[in-house]
């Protein structure tokens, strides 16, 4: 169960989706919901504008950033409030959103976060890779909202990536809480073949059988493609109208990840449902 869930507060249009996949699944599991906000002021920031000698002090009224984030905080308590969340709690960050948000996330079971959007000039986007950014360096697993999330049901039917690496294990036990209550869970195997040695003799029948044991209700789905991984588990969420989509971030080297595309990055630019993702 997640008992406690960290979102992020910024006032931008696509709050509303994420916010109404925090409170959902606060509801569903009795969670406390925690929404922070963020000044954007570093410490180094701060340094700056008490006066470091030489240094150019930044153009910013600390104050009013302070107080701009309160009202943001104040309004986020109130859409809570209406979406009838019991357990809700505001926290500001003196600090710049990425570095804040990874202190509060260790004592969180779960962070909820919007999908990037960077359709173009004026497209609203949060602070830029901050999914990435927390998936990488968070204890804690990381939800991922597209801007279209209109409040359909998490988990639903799940699409959960498997490769046999750590990151896709601790991505399926942080998702757990979420596999059990799913209608139907498809494990899907990509090419398999590359990492037998991961596998076994029978790809997915290994980790389909922890799940079961688990009481979740999976099914092994192996894809063999010359399709990307990240195009290839869309696609089949899409096929199966999932509602949530789970894996593991950076299954390689961050370099061989840049070089070859990046499943986890194409996933968490596309990805069409809510992703669960972890390191």
């Amino acid at each position: 169960m997640y008992k406690t869930i960290l979102t992020y507060v910024d006032g931008s249009p696509l709050q509303d989706s994420r916010l109404r996949a925090a409170a959902l699944l606060a509801g569903e599991h009795g969670a406390h919901l925690v929404g922070s906000a963020a000044t954007g002021i570093s410490w180094m920031d701060f340094s700056l504008l008490a006066g470091a000698a030489g240094a150019p002090v930044p153009a910013v009224d600390l104050g009013l950033l302070r107080d701009a984030a309160l009202l943001r905080l104040d309004a986020f308590a109130d859409q809570a409030r209406r979406l009838g969340i019991d357990s809700c709690e505001i926290r500001l960050i003196e600090d710049a959103p990425g570095y804040g948000l990874l202190q509060h996330a260790r004592y969180a079971d779960l962070v909820v976060l919007s999908q990037d959007r960077e359709d173009g000039p004026g497209a609203p986007v949060q602070v830029p890779r901050l999914p990435e950014l927390l998936a990488l360096n968070s204890p804690r697993p990381v939800l991922v909202v597209p801007a279209a999330y209109g409040g359909a049901p998490i988990p639903g039917t799940v699409v959960a990536g498997w490769d046999g690496r750590t990151p896709a294990l601790r991505a399926l036990d942080a998702a757990l809480p979420l596999l059990r209550r799913a209608a139907a869970v498809k494990l899907a195997v990509v090419n398999p073949e590359p990492q037998a040695g991961l596998h076994g003799d029978e790809p997915g029948a290994d980790m389909a059988q922890y799940l079961a044991r688990h009481g979740v209700a999976v099914e092994v789905v192996v894809e063999r493609t010359t399709a990307t991984v990240g195009k290839t588990l869309v696609g089949l969420a899409r096929d199966c109208g999932a509602g949530l989509m789970v894996c593991g971030a950076y299954g390689h080297s961050r370099f061989h990840e840049w070089m070859l595309g990046g499943a986890t990055r194409e996933l968490l630019a596309r990805a069409p449902v809510p992703l669960l993702i972890a390191h």
